[in-house]
């Protein structure tokens, strides 16, 4: 061009002149599609589609994404040069008014409800066997796991009677440190080797009626399986209280009352399981308040007896 170089502005000109690629990019703008549901939407042969979609491709205009056997395309409009963003947003103001654009919106409906059609079939014949479809993809445990994310991750959170750390190494991933409390020394090097890579697990040893941390350092605390070892519940729940910030949680799991009676011989429990009076009557002369205490279901491959959760908070 007499060696005259091209503004920018002309090379995009040329890819948003062809009426097609405009309605391609309006369409991909609002809903990522494959190559056959723009061929349904388009109303247009799989060769044609193929190409203008390489064109925009090769300009940059769109993205694509595999996903499985499929590709997905989309808009690239966050990665457009601010010239031809300012371009686009012209030509879609004129291509989206008209009937084709209402044509093109209709069969975009219809391609998603195509989608929902194939999602509900199969749950419609999956439905009684479900639970077990998906226990056998993904385990048993994957939504309980995927919960912790509820957790704040800027909480300090205790694990009370940590044992061999299979607690923390659970929730350590999810907040900002985990202090992981025991009374064994064994159990706390257990602990130790359990989670070796983790920064923000600090372990101390000390008895559950005489907390080794300061008053109101914890944002919550885990008790799991600990209160049935412990002489006086009450008091280690004063101590819970002491030690968690006003308005900070305790989570206690623990045994609903039963008869292994053997198990204070063989392995050292005080107590035969709690009441729910009896674990809400330690919170509220502890400090507590809001407490609530729920059954969890049995597990069909456990023996032992069944357990409840309780949680309350420290009064204000």
């Amino acid at each position: 061009m007499n060696g005259v170089t091209q503004p920018p502005i002309l090379k995009h000109l040329q890819t948003v002149s062809d009426v097609t690629r405009c309605r391609m990019l309006r369409i991909l703008a609002r809903q990522e599609l494959t190559v056959s549901e723009l061929c349904s939407v388009l109303q247009l042969p799989q060769s044609t589609v193929s190409r203008h979609l390489k064109t925009l491709q090769d300009e940059h205009w769109i993205a694509s994404r595999r996903d499985g056997t499929s590709r997905f395309y989309s808009m690239a409009a966050g990665e457009l040069p601010s010239d031809a963003r300012g371009l686009w947003q012209l030509v879609e103001e004129q291509v989206g008014q008209g009937r084709a654009a209402e044509q093109d919106d209709l069969r975009v409906e219809g391609v998603l409800a195509g989608r929902r059609s194939k999602s509900r079939e199969f749950f419609a014949s999956t439905a009684g066997r479900w639970d077990h479809v998906r226990e056998e993809l993904f385990g048993r445990t994957f939504h309980l796991y995927a919960l912790l994310g509820l957790l704040a991750e800027d909480w300090v959170l205790g694990d009370l009677g940590c044992g061999t750390g299979q607690v923390s190494e659970v929730v350590a991933p999810f907040v900002r440190q985990v202090v992981a409390v025991d009374g064994s020394a064994e159990m706390l090097g257990a602990a130790r080797g359990r989670l070796d890579g983790f920064q923000n697990v600090e372990f101390r040893q000390g008895e559950l009626e005489e907390l080794p941390l300061a008053d109101g350092s914890l944002d919550a605390v885990l008790m799991f399986l600990v209160l049935h070892y412990a002489p006086d519940p009450g008091r280690v729940l004063r101590e819970t209280a002491r030690v968690l910030r006003p308005g900070g949680k305790v989570l206690l799991v623990d045994m609903l009352p039963h008869e292994r009676v053997e198990y204070q011989q063989q392995m050292g429990h005080v107590w035969l399981g709690f009441s729910e009076e009896q674990v809400g009557r330690y919170l509220t002369a502890a400090g507590f308040e809001q407490s609530r205490l729920r059954a969890l279901p049995a597990d069909p491959g456990a023996k032992g007896p069944l357990l409840f959760a309780g949680t309350a908070r420290r009064a204000a």
